[in-house]
């Protein structure tokens, strides 16, 4: 299994009901593709650098995923199906860029 960076915005105008119910959305859309959640950095809401749909902020969710497969095309393609997600980006974490130099 590879280590992936699932990283989503959500509409900034959702209620802390509505944000919970599209976390359980995304946990249940990565196991259904036999993946698993090992971390979750939930940053609220930011400021975009555009706006997205008429939005100039957006709700922050960053997910660190093992999976095998293609996770891009399982779950990123669910996923963008969805009224509230405005981004999906799916990244392969590599252990050589996490090094630092000197």
């Amino acid at each position: 299994m590879n280590q992936y960076d699932l990283n989503l915005i959500l509409n900034p105008n959702l209620s802390a009901e509505q944000v919970g119910i599209e976390k359980e959305y995304i946990e249940a859309t990565v196991k259904n593709a036999g993946g698993e959640i090992s971390n979750l950095d939930e940053l609220g809401n930011r400021r975009l650098a555009y706006a997205v749909n008429k939005d100039r902020e957006g709700y922050y969710l960053m997910y660190t995923i093992k999976s095998s497969g293609n996770p891009e095309q399982n779950i990123a393609s669910t996923l963008r199906l969805r009224d509230h997600v405005r981004r999906v980006l799916v990244v392969k974490d590599r252990p050589e860029w996490k090094t630092k130099k000197a």
